[in-house]
């Protein structure tokens, strides 16, 4: 940690570096953070221009700068984020009457770019402003102590503050460039009812239990799903768990037909097989004998 004084003000402020790496040595992992740090800047301390051969991630706690990359140039204060492409030429320079105090973590692996762009930080959009509250600053102080503790475990605990980091990203940059107006507020209600009915399928779940988790009216989704599906949230669900335990009837022979109703959320053994003859024309078993064993008859079976 290096110490050297300014004046500001009238006032002495003191300039900090720090610095903290993985223990955990990279060798191609699919995403690893590399190191993170901390520093109070001098007055028009700059780095670069150079290009970086990872993500460099910078969070700004006090003071202003800018930033540059080869397309345009950022005025960036107090809560703005700002993340370096691997191969982009950029510079940054703390500003002379408030120089700035950031925080940074730096990541790689093969996955490194996805999750960049899943987050929603675009070669050409690489600037993020966060809100009162921000998980970010924390997130990154947590990776620095995480590194300066030294212990291998500091590899996964510094992904879990990565992806945080990213959580928050993509809820804040996105959310800018979604459709505005009903329709789009629509499609998206629409899809989390999909993403909570494909993860939830296997519990014994209800469309009452899906409505008060959203925190809307069955009705209401009722309409809109079918209106963007051409199903009811009841029909969706029901073939979705009937198409799941056609898959486990198929791979898993050594389940009963009562354990892949109740793998799939039907707890009722007659009702699912009920449900299964009426979207598949056949009963789970004769299902079952004709794709595990397609040559062979039923009368086979039973002699």
């Amino acid at each position: 940690m290096a110490a050297l004084y300014f004046q500001k003000g009238g006032y002495p402020v003191e300039h900090t570096y720090s610095v903290g790496s993985n223990p955990v040595y990279f060798d191609q992992q699919p995403l690893h953070v590399l190191f993170a740090g901390e520093s109070q800047t001098l007055p028009l301390h700059q780095a670069g221009p150079k290009i970086y051969d990872y993500y460099l991630l910078h969070y700004i706690e006090s003071g202003c700068g800018i930033f540059r990359t080869e397309q345009r140039k950022y005025e960036l204060g107090a809560g703005d984020c700002f993340l370096i492409h691997p191969g982009q030429l950029v510079s940054y320079i703390s500003d002379q009457q408030q120089p700035w105090r950031y925080r940074w973590a730096a990541f790689t692996g093969a996955d490194a770019e996805r999750l960049a762009l899943q987050a929603g930080f675009a070669p050409l959009g690489p600037v993020l402003s966060t809100a009162a509250g921000s998980v970010i600053p924390g997130a990154l102080a947590g990776m620095m102590a995480a590194f300066y503790a030294g212990k291998e475990s500091a590899n996964l605990t510094s992904l879990g503050y990565l992806y945080l980091i990213t959580g928050e990203a993509a809820e804040l940059l996105t959310s800018s460039s979604r459709l505005s107006g009903a329709e789009s507020q629509v499609k998206r209600t629409v899809k989390q009812m999909i993403n909570y009915m494909a993860s939830q399928y296997a519990h014994p779940v209800s469309i009452e239990q899906m409505c008060g988790s959203l925190g809307y009216n069955r009705a209401y989704l009722s309409r809109i799903f079918k209106q963007e599906t051409g199903l009811s949230p009841v029909t969706y669900l029901l073939k979705l768990r009937i198409e799941k335990s056609r898959q486990l009837l198929r791979e898993r022979p050594e389940l009963s037909v009562e354990q892949v109703a109740a793998s799939v959320g039907l707890t009722d053994a007659l009702y699912f097989s009920r449900q299964f003859k009426r979207f598949c024309a056949q009963s789970p078993s004769s299902y079952r004998l004709a794709t595990v064993n397609p040559g062979e008859k039923q009368s086979d079976r039973d002699a």
